[in-house]
């Protein structure tokens, strides 16, 4: 192990709860433990990642258990999981994004080099997303309709992939399953990453596996942008979410940041007047909340937040239907804005 992989680790040790935050939003501190259900991010009680204590050795800020399975290991091993980024490289660069540092310069006979294509990287992501083709007609639009969701079709910032790899924990073979994709683009326009949901094979669901959402690329500070904005925005976490604010108020822009974690460090956009914050109603989707908000309101963007009645507005669209949800919002989003976007 090098220095600056030593640095790294201990960096991400000495920020622990926010990787955990990030990476594992469906836990939640508790003392000195982040606790959560397992690797794969799911509720419960399983999984103890110490938060405090000396950098290396027994007790060491950073270093996980799952009392389930036997698993340990470190921060970059959940990163690695969460991710789904193979090559250790390209984990450290992953890694170096979530602290904020810059990536290396590389000297210039390794920048001459012909660098092979690596898993993992925003250039894999942008192959795997050019080999996916439209949503409308396939499984994945029967997916989103059982959701209740029509407007996915029509976004090209997503797409089908009808035999897309996939390998569980512990898993020696992938295997090829159709899934969602979605393209994870910045400021700029550039894909950065992208997300796939592994489907069940008649679409009605997701796949009965274990992980069954994965991300791949960078995508600390950008997003899944569903519609084009102008100076007002609506933010929140899953794609199905959003596109159900979109059912409901099909005038909304809306962007999907894929977990709480990313959703608190999302990067408004330049010119943006208003901002509104689509939460989960969990103290996750509340944190996060407070994160972006704090930041938009620092860059002097007007803040709001926008709650569900249930879990989340996919929850709030399947129960109650598109009419209600459209009135829930009206009540929460700024007349002036309201008449805009929906005139």
């Amino acid at each position: 192990m090098y220095s600056e992989t030593e640095d790294v680790i201990r960096a991400l040790a000495e920020n622990a709860e926010g990787v955990c935050r990030a990476y594992l939003p469906a836990g939640r501190r508790e003392g000195s433990y982040w606790i959560v259900g397992d690797l794969q991010n799911n509720p419960g009680r399983s999984l103890f990642v110490r938060l405090t204590g000396p950098a290396s050795g027994p007790g060491a800020a950073g270093k996980f258990t799952d009392g389930a399975t036997g698993e340990h290991g470190d921060l970059l091993d959940i990163i690695r999981e969460r991710t789904g980024i193979s090559r250790f490289p390209d984990l450290l660069a992953e890694a170096r994004a979530h602290l904020g540092r810059p990536q290396p310069v590389l000297p210039d006979k390794q920048v001459q080099r012909k660098a092979k294509a690596a898993g993992g990287t925003p250039a894999a992501a942008a192959r795997l997303f050019a080999a996916s083709m439209p949503v409308a007609g396939t499984l994945a639009d029967t997916y989103l309709r059982a959701r209740g969701l029509t407007q996915g079709g029509r976004m090209s910032a997503l797409r089908f992939h009808p035999k897309c790899w996939h390998r569980d924990e512990g898993q020696t073979r992938s295997f090829p399953r159709p899934a969602l994709i979605a393209a994870v683009t910045d400021g700029a326009g550039a894909l950065q990453g992208v997300h796939r949901t592994w489907l069940a094979p008649d679409g009605q669901g997701k796949a009965r596996v274990e992980t069954q959402r994965r991300a791949m690329g960078h995508l600390l500070g950008n997003a899944v942008r569903l519609t084009p904005h102008d100076d007002i925005l609506v933010v929140g976490e899953g794609i199905e979410t959003m596109l159900s604010l979109v059912e409901a108020v099909p005038g909304l822009p809306v962007w999907a940041a894929l977990s709480s974690g990313h959703l608190g460090a999302v990067l408004p956009p330049e010119g943006l007047q208003r901002l509104y914050i689509a939460i989960d109603r969990d103290p996750a989707g509340q944190r996060a909340a407070e994160r972006l908000s704090a930041r938009a309101l620092d860059a002097g963007i007007g803040c709001h937040v926008l709650e569900p009645l249930l879990g989340d507005f996919n929850d709030d669209l399947r129960a109650y239907g598109k009419e209600a949800l459209r009135q829930h919002l009206a009540g929460q989003i700024e007349p002036e804005d309201w008449h805009r976007l929906t005139g």
